[in-house]
This record gives C-alpha cells, sequence and structure tokens, in this order.
C-alpha cells in the first residue's frame, strides 16, 4: 500500500497516509495534528536505479576528484566514504574503521600498523601493497 505526503496550509505540519489506489481517489485526507481537511499533496523523492558503470562513471566525472589531494589523509577518507556511498554497498566495519580515522586526519600508514590484519587479508605485505605492485 502506497504512502502520501501532505502539507497542512492551516497548521504547517506534514502528514503522511497509506492509502490504496482505490482509496486515493475516494478519500479526503484530514491533517491529524488540526483535523484541517486544507490539505496539499507533497511530492516525494524520486529514486532512480543506475547501473554499477554509471555510478562510477559519475563519481569519476566529479570535479571533486580533479582537486583530491592524495597526501591529505581527510580528503582521502572523504573521497572512500563518497565512493562508499555512491555504490550502495554494506561494507564491513573495518572499512568504516579506516575511513574515520582518515577523516580524522590519521595518516595510512599509521592505520595500516595499527591494522596489519588488513593487509594479510588483502594479501599484502607489511607495506600494504602486496607482491603484484
Amino acid at each position: 500500500m502506497p504512502f502520501y505526503d501532505y502539507r497542512c496550509h492551516d497548521c504547517g505540519r506534514r502528514v503522511r497516509f497509506f492509502l490504496s489506489y482505490k482509496e486515493y481517489d475516494t478519500v479526503t485526507p484530514i491533517c491529524t495534528h488540526c483535523q484541517s481537511q486544507n490539505l496539499k499533496r507533497l511530492i516525494n523523492r524520486v529514486a532512480l536505479a543506475k547501473s554499477e558503470d554509471s555510478r562510477m562513471d559519475s563519481l569519476m566525472d566529479d570535479p571533486a576528484l580533479a582537486g583530491l589531494d592524495e597526501e591529505d589523509p581527510r580528503a582521502l577518507g572523504q573521497f572512500m566514504r563518497k565512493m562508499s556511498q555512491e555504490m550502495g554497498e554494506e561494507m564491513p566495519e573495518e572499512f568504516n574503521e579506516v575511513v574515520g580515522r582518515l577523516e580524522k586526519g590519521e595518516s595510512p600508514e599509521a592505520i595500516e600498523q595499527s591494522m596489519p590484519e588488513l593487509a594479510d587479508s588483502f594479501g599484502g605485505d607489511s607495506s600494504g601493497l602486496g607482491d603484484d605492485f
């Protein structure tokens, strides 16, 4: 059953109703706060589905990426968080810890030294770069 949001012109509050499509045309919504019928329907935000490629393209076209200072842990952490949100995937708790520490200004090297299990889990060595680099 869809929900519909309204703004009451008398008390100014936002109210939400769960109505079937059939009820939508037959029921007159009434403000749950002041009992007014002077309501205006609000249009909700629309979500668009994007492919992984289009999400990555929009992220890589972001002007903030052009000015990314790779030597600034805060900027790196913010970019990593934005990339994670754009991908829309649940990240492991370790990722959130690393990003949070970067955003506080901690160096990647210090984080890596305190979390050697991360480098090991990705097949890396103590430098964090692994054998492929």
